[in-house]
C-alpha cells in the first residue's frame, strides 16, 4: 500500500531581481529532486517556492520587534515542516546575502535538526563559488541541518553550458543534487542505502564498540 501524505519539498530563494537567476536554479533543483522521488517512490511532491524579497520588510520588522507577520510565520513553518529543503543565495560581498542570513536567523536552531539541505548560490563569477564552503555549509551545520554532498554554485556563464550528462556542467550538477537530496528525503544515504531501522533522519547508525569486538571475535 502506497503512501499517501504528500512529500513536502520547500525551496528558499534570496534573489532580488525578477525574473531572478536565483530563483530559476531554486526552480531547477526542486525540479530535480521531484523528478528523482517520482522515480523511485509512488507518492506525489507539493513545491512551496519562498521568495524571501516579498518578505524583506517582515523579516526586518520581525528582527526589531520579534513578532512576525502572519506570511512570515507562514514561511518559516513551511521551512522547519518540510521534509526536504533547498535553499538559494545570491552571493553579495563574497557572502550569503544579509536578506538570505536575517530570514534564517529567525528561525530556532534546533527547529532544522536533521532536515536534508541542498544549498546554492548564483554570481556573476565563478570565483565566488567557495562561498557555498565557507559560508552555507557551516551556517545549516550549525542549524543542525544534514546537507547533501553537492553544493550548486551557478556563474553567470554556467546557464549556456549543454545538458550533457557526461559533463560536469550545471545541468549535471544540478540533476546530482536533486538525487542526492531525493535520497536524503526517503531515509536512505546518498549510495542509496537504507537506513538502520529507528533511527532519526540525519542519524548516522552507530556500532556500540562493544560489538565491533564481538564480531571481531567471530571472524
Amino acid at each position: 500500500m502506497f503512501a499517501t501524505t504528500p512529500l513536502r519539498l520547500v525551496a528558499v530563494s534570496a534573489g532580488l531581481s525578477q525574473p531572478s537567476s536565483t530563483r530559476l536554479l531554486a526552480d531547477r533543483l526542486a525540479a530535480a529532486t521531484r523528478e528523482r522521488l517520482a522515480a523511485e517512490q509512488d507518492r506525489d511532491v507539493e513545491i512551496h517556492v519562498i521568495e524571501l524579497r516579498d518578505l524583506a520588510v517582515d523579516i526586518a520588522n520581525h528582527l526589531v520587534s520579534g513578532f512576525p507577520s502572519a506570511g512570515l510565520r507562514e514561511a518559516i513553518d513551511a521551512v522547519t515542516e518540510a521534509d526536504g529543503l533547498i535553499a538559494v543565495t545570491p552571493v553579495f560581498t563574497a557572502s550569503y546575502s544579509g536578506l538570505f542570513k536575517s530570514f534564517f536567523d529567525l528561525i530556532e536552531h534546533t527547529a532544522l535538526t536533521g532536515k536534508p539541505v541542498v544549498i546554492a548560490a548564483t554570481g556573476g563569477t565563478a570565483r565566488h563559488s567557495l562561498v557555498l564552503e565557507h559560508a552555507l555549509r557551516p551556517l545549516f551545520a550549525y542549524l543542525r541541518a544534514v546537507t547533501v554532498p553537492t553544493s550548486v554554485y551557478a556563474a553567470s556563464e554556467d546557464w549556456g553550458s549543454s545538458g550533457d550528462e557526461y559533463t560536469e556542467g550545471l545541468p549535471s550538477r544540478i540533476r546530482r543534487a536533486g538525487g542526492e537530496l531525493a535520497s536524503a528525503v526517503l531515509g536512505r544515504t546518498v549510495s542509496g542505502a537504507s537506513r538502520a531501522p529507528g533511527l532519526d533522519d540525519g542519524e548516522d547508525a552507530v556500532v556500540p564498540f562493544e560489538q565491533q569486538l564481538a564480531d571481531l571475535r567471530l571472524d
